[in-house]
């Protein structure tokens, strides 16, 4: 119990690093809470018209849930194979969670899309990497990133259980499940504008009111 949670508690700092919101504030004197969305994910970063500072945020968003992945596989060099698999599920679930509700920023934080994609990929990257292709078509077709996002994350556990068979048992199967559709969940505003036609696309004139 111990180790889950330093596991618990690792993860969830980790994942409340807002690399957004350090990235624009320390490099031009900005708030990206006050821009855009006020979210403080790579997209709002991009939209802002830090481009640069976009691409950045992503990969370290990505890289801090690539290591909590990574750190749980290391405290739990010497367990089986199944507490193995729980403790790394186990950070994934909670770097995503520290990225959503980061107690730096009073729990107000982004949409966990780049953080999950890279515990993903220390989990199972074919998976991870077939939910990109995906995403850049949805992208492509659509121009919406958060329709990209929710269907990537819609089938992203499936992919992951069917490219890893009997890795998972009932309980980490679930959690695989719950790290991506909390960030379909953290999409419901986008999924309402979506429905109404009122989303914001890139190459499409903005919303006002987005």
């Amino acid at each position: 119990m111990s180790l889950y949670l330093i596991v618990i508690a690792v993860a969830y700092l980790l994942g409340s690093i807002p690399f957004g919101f350090l990235l624009v504030w320390l490099f031009r004197k900005q708030d990206i809470r006050a821009t855009g969305s006020g979210n403080i994910g790579a997209t709002n970063v991009v939209r802002s018209g830090a481009k640069g500072l976009g691409v950045l945020t992503f990969l370290l968003d990505g890289s801090k849930g690539y290591a909590a992945v990574a750190v749980a596989d290391w405290l739990g060099r010497n367990s089986a194979a199944t507490t193995l698999h729980q403790l790394a599920i186990t950070a994934g679930l909670f770097v995503i969670l520290g990225h959503m509700f980061p107690v730096w920023l009073r729990f107000k934080g982004g949409k966990g899309v780049a953080t999950a994609f890279g515990v993903f990929l220390a989990l199972c990257w074919q998976a991870a990497l077939c939910a990109l292709v995906l995403w850049i078509v949805v992208l492509l077709l659509s121009r919406y990133v958060s329709l990209a996002s929710i269907v990537g994350a819609a089938v992203l556990p499936f992919l992951t259980l069917w490219l890893s068979p009997g890795r998972y048992g009932w309980v980490s199967g679930t959690a695989v499940f719950v790290c991506c559709w909390i960030v379909i969940l953290k999409h419901r505003q986008n999924i309402q504008r979506l429905v109404q036609g009122t989303e914001n696309g890139f190459g499409k004139p903005r919303n006002p009111n987005p």
